[in-house]
C-alpha cells in the first residue's frame, strides 16, 4: 500500500490526525473521572473495572487485524470505519440504562479505537519523511497533554452540571469533523495485496482473555461454572497457540516474539500497561471517596500522570543523544515504582500534591520505558518487520491495560471483603452503588476507613507490578553499540 503524500492536503490531514488522536486520548481521563458518579447512578459497582477492560480488550484484539486490513484496503477506509464504530459506541453508551449495556457499548467503542490508534501512527509514516517524523510525533505527543488537562476538567463539569451521557456524546462533533477531513483531503493509491487475516486466532484469543477476566471478577459462581470457565480458558489458550504456530500470517508471530529483545520489551510494556491502568482506575476512587474531593480535582491527579508521560516522550530524543539509551533506562525507569510507592503514603488528610507527585513520577517512568522499548525493538529488526515489531509492543501494552483494570478491581473487591467484616462490606457496596455514594463516605468514618484500607491493597498490587516492570526493563539486552547508536 502506497500513500501519495503529494496529492493529499497534508496540513488538513494532519489536523484530522490530531483530532482523531485527541478524541481517543480524552477517553483516558474523562471516563475515569466520571465513572465513580456513573456507577453510583447505574449501580453494579462489582462490574466497575469491566467498563475499562471491555474497551481495552476490544482495542488490543482489533489493533493487529485493522493494521493488516489497512495494508489491503488502504488507511482511509479503515480509519473512517473505525471512527464510525467509535462514534456509534459513544452515542449508545450515553443512553446506557445499566452497567451491562454500558460495558457492551464500551466494547464497541474499543473496536473503533483499535482502528484509530494504529492508523494515526501509520498515516504519519505514510505522509512524512523520516527526518520530519520526530517533529511531527512531538506535536502529536502534545495532544495527549492537552487531553490530560481538558479531560478531567470536562468530565468533572459534565457529571456535576449535565447528564453523564455527555462524556460520550462530546465525541460526536469531533468525530464528524475528523471524518470530513479524511474523506475530502486524504488521497492514497492502494496496491492490493493478497493477505490472510488470522480471524480464528483473534477469536480464540478473545475467548481466552474474556474467560480469564470472568474468573478474576465474577463472585458467587458455582463450582461447576468456575470449572467450566477455567476449562474454556485453558482450551482456548492451547488452541490459540496451535493456531499461531500453523497460520501462514499469524496474529502473533511466534518467531518474532521469541526474540529475547522483543520478548523482554513486550513483557515490560505489558506490565507497565497493567500498572498504569490500575492507577487510572483506582486513584479517582481514592481522591473522591477517601480524600473527599470533587471529580474535577480527582481528574487532575491523572492529568499529572499523562503530563509526565508526554514530557518523557518529548524530551527522550534529547536525553538519548546526550546520555545514551542504556544510561537513561537504567537511571530513569526506577521513577515508575517510586511513583507507585508514593501512592501508598496517601491518607484521608493528604495533600493532592502528594497524589499528583506519585502520578507524575509513574507517567515519567512509563514514558521512558515505552519509548526505549520501541526504539530498541525497531532498530533490532529488518525494515520489513518494523511494523509488526512495533505493533507487538502496542498490543502488549493494550493487553496489559485490559488485564490491569480487572486485576486491580479484583484486588479492591477482596480488600473490601477482608476489611469490611461482613455487614460493613455489604453497606459499602450498597453505598458505592448510589449516585452520591462516594460523597456520603465522608459522613461514615467506619466505611471510609474500610475503603481506604481496601484501596491501599490495590496500591500495593500496583507497586508489585511496577517493580516487575522495572525488572523486565533492566533485563533488556542492550549492547554498548546499541546504547550509543540506537537513535
Amino acid at each position: 500500500m502506497a500513500e501519495t503524500a503529494g496529492h493529499s492536503k497534508r496540513p488538513v490531514v494532519f489536523a484530522s490526525i490530531m483530532l482523531a488522536t485527541f478524541m481517543v486520548a480524552m477517553e483516558a481521563t474523562i471516563v475515569a473521572t466520571a465513572m465513580p458518579r456513573i456507577v453510583g447512578q447505574l449501580g453494579g459497582f462489582a462490574f466497575y473495572s469491566w467498563v475499562f477492560s471491555a474497551y481495552l480488550l476490544a482495542q488490543c484484539t482489533m489493533t493487529l487485524i485493522f493494521g493488516k486490513l489497512s495494508d489491503v484496503l488502504g488507511r482511509k477506509p479503515i480509519m473512517i470505519a473505525g471512527i464510525l464504530i467509535f462514534l456509534t459506541g459513544s452515542l449508545l453508551a450515553g443512553f446506557a440504562a445499566s452497567m451491562a449495556w454500558l460495558i457492551g457499548f464500551r466494547l464497541l467503542q474499543g473496536i473503533g479505537a483499535g482502528a484509530i490508534q494504529p492508523m494515526t501512527i501509520t498515516m504519519i509514516g505514510d505522509l512524512y519523511t523520516p527526518s520530519e517524523r520526530a517533529r511531527v510525533q512531538g506535536v502529536v505527543a502534545s495532544v495527549w497533554t492537552g487531553a490530560a488537562v481538558l479531560g478531567p476538567l470536562a468530565g468533572g463539569i459534565i457529571v456535576d452540571r449535565l447528564s453523564w451521557g455527555w462524556i460520550f456524546w462530546i465525541n460526536l462533533p469531533i468525530g464528524a469533523l475528523t471524518i470530513a477531513g479524511f474523506a475530502v483531503f486524504l488521497r492514497e493509491e492502494v496496491s492490493f495485496q493478497v493477505t490472510k487475516i488470522d480471524y480464528l486466532g483473534a477469536v480464540l484469543f478473545a475467548i481466552s482473555i474474556v474467560c480469564f477476566l470472568f474468573i478474576l471478577t465474577a463472585t458467587g459462581l458455582s463450582s461447576s461454572s468456575s470449572i467450566a470457565l477455567a476449562t474454556t480458558c485453558i482450551a482456548a489458550t492451547v488452541l490459540f497457540v496451535l493456531q499461531e504456530l500453523r497460520a501462514s500470517e499469524p496474529m502473533i508471530s511466534i518467531a518474532l516474539w521469541s526474540s529475547r529483545l522483543v520478548a523482554t520489551s513486550n513483557a515490560a510494556s505489558f506490565l507497565a500497561g497493567m500498572a498504569l491502568v490500575g492507577v487510572t482506575t483506582v486513584l479517582p476512587l481514592y481522591v473522591q471517596g477517601v480524600m473527599s474531593r470533587s471529580p474535577v480535582t480527582s481528574g487532575f491527579t491523572l492529568t499529572a500522570l499523562l503530563v509526565g508521560w508526554t514530557l518523557a516522550l518529548t524530551l527522550s530524543s534529547t536525553f538519548f543523544k546526550a546520555l545514551g539509551v542504556l544510561h537513561i533506562l537504567r537511571n530513569s525507569s526506577p521513577t515508575f515504582p517510586i511513583g507507585a510507592a508514593v501512592l501508598l503514603l496517601l491518607t484521608p488528610q493528604s495533600s493532592l500534591i502528594l497524589a499528583s507527585a506519585g502520578s507524575l513520577a509513574m507517567g515519567v517512568g512509563m514514558g521512558l520505558i515505552s519509548i526505549t522499548s520501541i526504539v530498541l525493538v525497531q532498530e533490532s529488526v529488518e525494515r520489513s518487520m518494523r511494523g509488526s515489531a512495533t505493533s507487538s509492543i502496542i498490543f502488549s501494552r493494550s493487553l496489559g491495560n485490559a488485564l490491569g483494570a480487572t486485576v486491580v478491581g479484583a484486588i479492591l473487591a477482596l480488600g473490601i471483603s477482608h476489611f469490611g467484616h461482613g455487614a460493613q462490606s455489604n453497606d459499602l457496596h450498597r453505598l458505592l452503588n448510589e449516585p452520591a455514594g462516594l460523597s456520603d463516605l465522608t459522613n461514615d468514618l467506619g466505611l471510609r476507613s474500610v475503603f481506604d484500607a481496601a484501596l491501599h491493597w490495590s496500591f500495593w498490587g500496583i507497586l508489585v507490578v511496577a517493580t516487575l516492570t522495572l525488572t523486565a526493563s533492566w533485563l533488556l539486552p542492550i549492547s554498548p553499540d546499541a546504547a550509543r547508536h540506537s537513535n
